[in-house]
C-alpha cells in the first residue's frame, strides 16, 4: 500500500494535540516524501487472474450447453421396451423451470454470501481467502452431478434444479470474493487495471477452454435425434430405438467426461490463487473499529447515483450476452443447420475474444473507458443484424463468430473495470465506511443474473409454445424463427438500451484522475505517523 510518512512537527505541535489547535494555529509539517506504492509483480497478477477461471469454465460449459443437455441428453433410456414408449426425459417445460429457479437462485446467493462476507472478521489468510477455500471442494462434486443421468425415472427435473441451485451457492461463495479481491491486491488504480486486464484475458480464455473441453468433448459423442415423432409406435423401429439408446449412453458419458476435466480445471486454479495472492487492507480501514453494517452499508451502496447508472447500463447490455449464449447451441443446431460445427462456432467466438482483450486494455487505457463501452458493445449489432439477414453459409457465420468475439471480449472487461472506479468515488464521499466491497459486487452480479434467469427461462419456454421437438433431428419453422429472434433482434434491442443509459454515467476520464490523486492524499494522510483521527475527518470533509 502506499504510505506517506509522518512529518516531525515543531514544539508548539510537539506539546499539544493536533486536534486542540484551531484551524489557523495549527503549524506547517514538512512531509517527507511518501513511499511509492510497491507495484504487483507479473507473477502476482498472473495468480490473481488464474482465480477468474473456474468461474468462467463452468459458467461457459452451463450457459452453451445446459439447455441442449436438458432437452436433447438428460434423459433415461433403456432401449427398447415392450410398448416402444419414448424414454423418461426432462421436457421443455421443466427445463424452462430448471434454467429459470437456477439463475434466479443464483442471483439471490449473491447479496447473500456478500452480506455474510461483511459479517465476516479477518484470518490469517484474509476475510475473503478462507470462503474461495472452503467453497471449492464442495462445488466441483455439485458440479459433476448436474452432469449425472440418475438412474431413475421420476424426479429428474428436481434432481437438476436441486444440484444446479447448490452449485450456483457454491460458486458464489467463490466468485463474490474473489471479484471484491480486486479492491485488496493493490491501493494503485494503474496497478488494479493491469490487473483487471490480466484477470479478463484468463476469464476469456477460461471460457474458450469450457468451450473447447465440452464443446470438443461431447462434440465427439454422436447425439442421436428422431426423425419422426410418431416413430416409436412402430414395431420396426425397435433396431433404430435400440442404437439410439447405445449412442444416448455415449453421449451422457461423454458429459461426465467434461465435467471431470473442468471440475479438475477449477481445483487447480483454486490452488493457485490461494498459494499467490496476498489480501491488503486499506491504510484507513485499519483505524476503524466498527465495520459498515450491511443493511445501513447497502443503503448507502444504492443511494450511490455512479453505481445505479453502471449497473443499469451493463443490466441490459449483460442480459443481451448472455441471452445469445443461453440459445446459440440450439441456434446453431437448428436454424443454421450446423450440428456438428456449433462447437467449433463457439471456440471462434472464444478465441477471437481472447485475442482481443489486450487490444482494448490499450484501447481504454489510450481514450477512456466510456469510449471503449460504446465502440466495443455497439460493434456486435452489425454483426447481430447480418446474421439476422443472411441465409445458412458456413464460411460467413465463421466471420461473424471472430467479428463476434471482439465485442464479447469488451463486454468481458469492461464492467470488472470500470466497478472499481465506483468504488473509489464512493470512499472519497464516504471516508470512513469500509467492508462494502463485497455488497458492490455482488449486487452488480445479482441484477445481471436475475435478469438472465428471467430472460433464459422466458426463452425455453418460447420454444416449448412454438412446438419445440425434444431429440428432433429438425424443428418447426416458428422455432427456428423464434431463435433467430432470440439470438439476434431481442439483443440488439438490449444493447441499444444499454448504451443510451451509458451517457448518465458520471465518471469520465478526468473525474477518475481527479479521484486518483484525493484518494492518494487520503491514504497518505492515514498512513502518516504523525496523523490523528480528527485530521482524517478533516482531510475527508474537504474532499
Amino acid at each position: 500500500m502506499a504510505k506517506g510518512e509522518g512529518a516531525e512537527s515543531g514544539s508548539a505541535a510537539g506539546l499539544l494535540p493536533t486536534g486542540i489547535l484551531q484551524a489557523g494555529e495549527r503549524p506547517v509539517q514538512v512531509k517527507k516524501e511518501p513511499k511509492k506504492q510497491k507495484q504487483l509483480s507479473v507473477c502476482n497478477k498472473l495468480c490473481y487472474a488464474v482465480g477468474g477461471a473456474p468461474y468462467q469454465v463452468t459458467g461457459c460449459a452451463l450457459g452453451f450447453f445446459l439447455q441442449i443437455y436438458l432437452l436433447d441428453v438428460a434423459q433415461e433410456d433403456k432401449g427398447v421396451n415392450f410398448c416402444l414408449l419414448p424414454p423418461s426425459q426432462v421436457d421443455p417445460f421443466s427445463a424452462s423451470i430448471i434454467l429459470f429457479v437456477g439463475r434466479a437462485w443464483d442471483a439471490i446467493t449473491d447479496p447473500l454470501v456478500g452480506f455474510c462476507i461483511s459479517k465476516s472478521p479477518w484470518t490469517r489468510l484474509g476475510r475473503l481467502m478462507p470462503w474461495i477455500i472452503f467453497s471449492t471442494p464442495l462445488a466441483i462434486i455439485a458440479y459433476f452431478l448436474i452432469w449425472f443421468v440418475p438412474d431413475f425415472q421420476q424426479g429428474q427435473a428436481l434432481w437438476y434444479l436441486l444440484f444446479y441451485c447448490l452449485f450456483e451457492t457454491l460458486v458464489t461463495c467463490f466468485h463474490v470474493p474473489y471479484s471484491a479481491l480486486t479492491m485488496f491486491i493493490s491501493t494503485e488504480q494503474s496497478e488494479r487495471d493491469s490487473a483487471t486486464a490480466y484477470r479478463m484475458t484468463v476469464e476469456v480464455l477460461g471460457t474458450v477452454l469450457g468451450t473447447a473441453i465440452q464443446g470438443q468433448i461431447v462434440g465427439q459423442a454422436d447425439t442421436p435425434c428422431i426423425q419422426d415423432a410418431n416413430a416409436s409406435v412402430v414395431a420396426s423401429e425397435g433396431a433404430n430405438l435400440t442404437q439410439s439408446a447405445t449412442s444416448l449412453k455415449e453421449t451422457q458419458n461423454a458429459y461426465l467426461l467434461a465435467a471431470g476435466v473442468i471440475a479438475s480445471i477449477y481445483v487447480i486454479c483454486a490452488i493457485i490463487l490461494t498459494l499467490g495472492v496476498r489480501e491488503q487492507r486499506e491504510p484507513y480501514e485499519t483505524q476503524q473499529t466498527k465495520p459498515m453494517s450491511f443493511f445501513p452499508g447497502l443503503r448507502l451502496v444504492m443511494s450511490h447515483g455512479p453505481y445505479i447508472k453502471l449497473i443499469a447500463g451493463f443490466l441490459f447490455t449483460s442480459l443481451a450476452f448472455m441471452l445469445v449464449e443461453g440459445n446459440f447451441a440450439l441456434f446453431c443446431t437448428y436454424t443454421l443447420g450446423f450440428r456438428n460445427e456449433f462447437q467449433n462456432l463457439l471456440l471462434a467466438i472464444m478465441l477471437s475474444a481472447t485475442i482481443t482483450i489486450p487490444i482494448w486494455q490499450w484501447f481504454l487505457t489510450r481514450f477512456g473507458k466510456k469510449m471503449a463501452v460504446y465502440i466495443g458493445i455497439s460493434s456486435a449489432v452489425p454483426f447481430l443484424i447480418l446474421v439476422a439477414l443472411m441465409e445458412s453459409n458456413l464460411i460467413v457465420t465463421y466471420v461473424v463468430a471472430v467479428a463476434a468475439g471482439i465485442s464479447v471480449a469488451a463486454a468481458f472487461l469492461l464492467p470488472w473495470s470500470m466497478l472499481p472506479d465506483v468504488i473509489d468515488d464512493f470512499h472519497l464521499k464516504q471516508p470512513h465506511i469500509h467492508g462494502t466491497e463485497p455488497i458492490f459486487f455482488s449486487f452488480y452480479v445479482f441484477f445481471t443474473k436475475f435478469a438472465s434467469g428471467v430472460s433464459l427461462g422466458i426463452s425455453t419456454l418460447s420454444l416449448d409454445f412454438t412446438g419445440y421437438q425434444t431429440r428432433g433431428c429438425s424443428q418447426p419453422a416458428r422455432v427456428k424463427f423464434t431463435l433467430k429472434m432470440l439470438v439476434t433482434m431481442a439483443p440488439i434491442v438490449l444493447i441499444l438500451l444499454g448504451l443510451l443509459l451509458f451517457k448518465l454515467y458520471p465518471i469520465d476520464e478526468e473525474k477518475r484522475r481527479q479521484n486518483k490523486k484525493a484518494l492518494q492524499a487520503l491514504r497518505e494522510e492515514a498512513s502518516s505517523s504523525g496523523c490523528s483521527d480528527t485530521d482524517s475527518t478533516e482531510l475527508a470533509s474537504i474532499l
